[in-house]
């Protein structure tokens, strides 16, 4: 639960900061920005059923992309401990690789750099990049420190010898004297990974639900139909396969149904509500004011950031560097050709998104 309370937090900021960026800056755009009623794309009337389309479609795909994995079990496969579904972890993973690569952080130096801006001081320093970068070791620091907290807190020192049991493969309550209480708790390997896989997945979620909503308000928000008819199709293959590395995750985090649930409803349900909460406020938002530029940018570095870090070093590093690769040359191959693939799917989709 407090997992899901920070991510409501989380989203009701951004959805503040958005909220924010939709109207101080109008009177303050440079006189060459105010242009947008020349294209002939604009067309509110047009616009608003894609749109519709765009919440209908991206949250079906979603949901079916985040909750495949959680019924892999029952497909032989792609089982948790099978080769089928590492590779399908991997591709996975070069999806949010390249999701962070070539979508979210080039959008972050496009906003960033506008010339909608003033040169002082968006033009003299890569603000994008810098915050992309402080991003990346905040999100280290995090997931270090709550991997810290949850395994100090289900583990208590080293056991006794007198207990002649090994203290990698112990999973009880130990105790001298069960009737007085004393006794340890046994860290184990499992334990330690299964802690692990929790932490990743919480911080992959919370990146994902960053541009997410990103996303979802600049979508909703914009009357250009030229440009929702292409991103239509863009984001539900982004989703689709983003959910199934965030769905890969969730699995293997083995939370509980209901925890499954909630991060599955939260990742589906975020971009739609951004596009819905962009509708509203399509009437007094221009996405090329400043301050909607420095805000979604800066958020944009920030999501761009965090996935190239949990993308290379929690997912495709852990992976590639653990037993189960380390052990078959063959596989790693083709692990590798499946995350080459994954970031080459999404350098595709960049295109059009």
């Amino acid at each position: 639960m407090a997992t899901t309370k920070l991510v409501m937090k989380l989203v009701y900021i951004l959805l503040i900061l958005f909220t924010f960026s939709v109207s101080p800056a109008i009177a303050t755009a440079p006189e060459h920005c105010d242009s947008g009623s020349e294209n002939p794309c604009i067309n509110k009337a047009k616009a608003l059923p894609l749109k519709i389309v765009a919440i209908v479609a991206i949250l079906t795909t979603s949901l079916i992309g985040v909750t495949s994995p959680l019924f892999s079990r029952y497909i032989s496969f792609l089982r948790p401990d099978g080769n089928g579904f590492m590779i399908v972890k991997c591709f996975s993973s070069g999806i949010i690789l390249g999701t962070g690569f070539m979508h979210v952080l080039p959008d972050s130096f496009e906003m960033l750099s506008s010339k909608c801006l003033s040169d002082g001081p968006w033009h003299k320093f890569p603000f994008a990049g810098f915050v992309a970068m402080m991003s990346g070791l905040v999100t280290l620091a995090i997931d270090s420190i709550t991997t810290s907290l949850y395994t100090g807190k289900n583990s208590v020192g080293p056991v006794p010898d007198e207990y002649s049991i090994d203290q990698e493969k112990a999973i009880h309550i130990v105790g001298h004297n069960h009737s007085h209480g004393h006794g340890v708790v046994l860290s184990t390997k499992d334990d330690g990974q299964l802690l692990r896989h929790r932490v990743i997945a919480m911080v992959l979620e919370l990146g994902i639900l960053f541009h997410s909503v990103v996303i979802g308000l600049s979508l909703g928000a914009t009357n250009d139909a030229c440009t929702i008819k292409g991103l239509i199709i863009a984001l539900c293959f982004h989703h689709l396969f983003e959910g199934m590395g965030l769905g890969g995750c969730i699995l293997q985090a083995d939370f509980t149904n209901v925890k499954k649930f909630l991060m599955a409803f939260f990742f589906a349900g975020t971009t739609p509500c951004g596009i819905f909460l962009g509708i509203v406020l399509s009437s007094i938002y221009r996405d090329n004011s400043p301050t909607a530029l420095i805000t979604i940018g800066l958020l944009n570095a920030c999501s761009a950031g965090m996935l190239i870090y949990m993308a290379l070093v929690d997912l495709l590093a852990t992976e590639f560097m653990g037993s189960m690769l380390q052990g078959s040359i063959k596989l790693q191959i083709k692990c590798f050709m499946a995350a080459l693939l994954g970031c080459a799917v999404m350098s595709v989709v960049a295109v059009w998104a």
